[in-house]
């Protein structure tokens, strides 16, 4: 039996859908508001949601992001009386299944429920219980195994995929998973920086040369992605590759065919492009500093990759098995992590990342030397402090909207401390407890905003705001 949540406060279309629904013998509630439909939704699962997006308290796009990150998401019909494209694109950007415009005629809106539920039917029933393999890829947050899902579409094709996110992140680790679990996987991994190569051998590295091509070319050199054939090549950094390399990169890929440096005959290629980029490309087309076809033809899917601050219940879990496979690689006694270290590892930032919070354990293996547990005496000061607050009798306290002149001013750390919690204690106190509300409004994850609660020793779902100034 089919499931479907109407979320609409127009008693005359909230009408029309339970005609169409019980027409079709299908299974229905009715929500008036997004705080309506918040509660069917915890409560229940759905499988089609109708969605309007003018509401009594607020846009009906605003509850997309919750939908989405479900274990199950449900499909979504977009219905709404003041149609634009720029509405319709967010609708599309957040995996809306179609968007209707009101007024309607009836089968305008039975076709798309009649599809949609179609199309998840099939989507259930291809559902496969193996498991991806995933080396090194640590955690089981909400927004991992949202990108695991789309490795796990990935390779089920051979298309191209760009991989985004910060530094640090581990794109090359998702591109070697979606190697791994492709057909491909007994082929080679060929995995190149491009923002290592120099720009006057970007083009012999990648599609290798003949001899005597330029000076020092003493002899004929396969290029990395003729040595990438029948398997997978991975661009990491595809951001940084000049212009010309560019131009021919995209033939290769249009063509299948590698041209060395220097010679006259295309030689055919077989392969499996993954590019990977902290860059925003779309902003480099703008500047015609990468090409808009290449983009398009690297970019059939996208995967984007969370930061770890986004992620933070992945910490401990990566932090326990890095540990453990740190000591056994340098020959060390296992250890163990107290909870004061796990807890200052979540209240960090993490501008880089998984990249730095490896590193920062490579260090505290070093500073732990033959002690069976780290300590937070075993991080760098600036880890200790993260979860720190102090009272500072010398600077008074400052309101952090605004700074008397004359006031004795803070660190810069300090003042942005301050104005994080203050911000936090009014956020907690204005949605009444009700965390999905304050992930809408601030803008951020759950993840995110429980670590900055952490950090912060506030309690805001389940208990009073705690702490000191």
């Amino acid at each position: 039996m089919s499931y479907t949540l109407i979320i609409d406060d127009d008693p005359r279309i909230c009408l029309v859908f339970t005609e169409v629904l019980k027409e079709l013998d299908l299974e229905f509630e009715t929500a008036n508001s997004l705080a309506q439909a918040r509660v069917f939704i915890e409560n229940k699962e759905f499988d089609l949601i109708l969605l309007d997006l003018e509401l009594p308290d607020g846009n009906g796009l605003d509850l997309m992001p919750e939908l989405n990150a479900l274990p199950a998401p449900p499909e979504v019909i977009i219905i709404t009386g003041t149609g634009n494209a720029r509405g319709a694109e967010l609708a599309f950007k957040y995996g809306a299944w179609d968007y209707v415009q009101k007024p309607f005629l009836l089968n305008e809106i039975i076709l798309p429920i009649t599809r949609a539920l179609q199309y998840r039917g099939e989507k259930q029933a291809a559902i496969c219980p193996v498991p991806l393999i995933r080396k090194n890829i640590i955690g089981e947050s909400a927004p991992v195994q949202r990108c695991m899902k789309e490795v796990a579409k990935a390779a089920a094709t051979d298309v191209s995929v760009l991989i985004t996110g910060e530094t640090g992140t581990g794109k090359e680790l998702f591109a070697r998973a979606i190697h791994e679990n492709s057909p491909r996987a007994g082929r080679p991994l060929v995995a190149v920086d491009c923002g290592a190569l120099p720009d006057t051998l970007v083009e012999s590295t990648l599609f290798g040369h003949e001899k005597g091509a330029f000076t020092g070319a003493d002899k004929k050199q396969e290029g990395l992605i003729s040595r990438a054939d029948k398997g997978t090549l991975m661009l990491d950094e595809v951001g940084d590759l000049p212009l010309p390399a560019q131009r021919s990169l995209l033939r290769t890929l249009q063509e299948r065919t590698v041209r060395p440096v220097g010679s006259t005959l295309e030689h055919p290629v077989d392969i499996r492009l993954i590019a990977a980029t902290n860059l925003d490309l779309e902003k480099r087309v703008e500047k015609n500093l990468f090409r808009k076809d290449l983009l398009y033809r690297i970019r059939a899917m996208k995967i984007t990759l969370p930061p770890l601050r986004d992620r933070v219940e992945d910490i401990q879990e990566i932090a326990v098995k890095k540990i453990h496979e740190l000591a056994s690689r340098y020959q060390m006694p296992p250890k163990a992590l107290s909870q004061d270290v796990l807890k200052a590892l979540s209240a960090h930032p993490w501008p880089g990342n998984v990249r730095e919070l490896i590193n920062l354990l490579e260090y505290t293996l070093a500073s732990a030397g033959l002690d069976p547990t780290i300590f937070p005496k075993h991080l760098p000061p600036e880890y200790r402090i993260a979860g720190l607050e102090f009272q500072n009798q010398q600077a008074p306290s400052i309101n952090p909207t605004s700074i008397e002149p004359g006031q004795n001013l803070p660190s810069l750390t300090e003042f942005r401390s301050q104005a994080e919690k203050t911000y936090l204690k009014e956020l907690i106190t204005r949605v009444n407890g009700d965390r999905k509300a304050a992930c809408r409004i601030s803008g951020i994850s759950q993840s995110r905003l429980y670590g900055l609660l952490s950090k912060h020793r506030l309690e805001g779902f389940g208990g009073s705001v705690g702490g000191s100034d």
